[in-house]
């Protein structure tokens, strides 16, 4: 003769209070802070205003062997700014052998990435069009002592 089993009704353990038919789970770790986002899109003036921190920041890098920033030797082809504060750079080098080519494009990266506002920032380093003098400032020109 087989044992007749019954199974065992716990629904009233999870309807009483303080009676749990299974622990509760431990509190959660709390999350991490979500990283900070803007809370609206850049509007045209902000785009406005930020190119023009983007340019003061390029104005404090040097091309390690021209004593004049890279902004005024005319290195910075196009800056594009999206709403979400993403930038992009396309930026020369005054020639493909140029020392500077492995410090300069992170250089440019760093410092315009630090400037509030800006969520993202993407350097690339283009050869076409190709650099030449005509590129430069005409402040750059004096400085370097060029004349047309």
């Amino acid at each position: 003769m087989q044992p007749k089993t019954t199974p065992l009704d716990t629904s009233r353990l999870s309807h009483a209070p303080g009676v749990h038919a299974v622990p509760p789970p431990p509190p959660a770790e709390p999350a991490p802070p979500a990283p900070p986002s803007l809370a609206a899109p850049l509007t045209m003036d902000d785009i406005v205003a930020l190119k023009n921190d983007i340019v003061a920041a390029l104005c404090t890098c040097f091309d390690p062997e021209i004593p004049v920033n890279i902004y005024e030797l005319g290195l910075i082809d196009d800056i594009e700014i999206a709403p979400t504060g993403a930038v992009a750079i396309r930026m020369t080098l005054t020639s493909p052998m140029c020392p500077a080519a492995g410090s300069l494009p992170g250089d440019v990266q760093n410092k315009v990435q630090g400037i509030p506002k800006i969520s993202a920032v993407k350097v690339d380093v283009v050869w076409d069009p190709p650099w030449d003098k005509d590129r430069m400032s005409e402040a750059a020109k004096l400085q370097l002592g060029i004349d047309d």
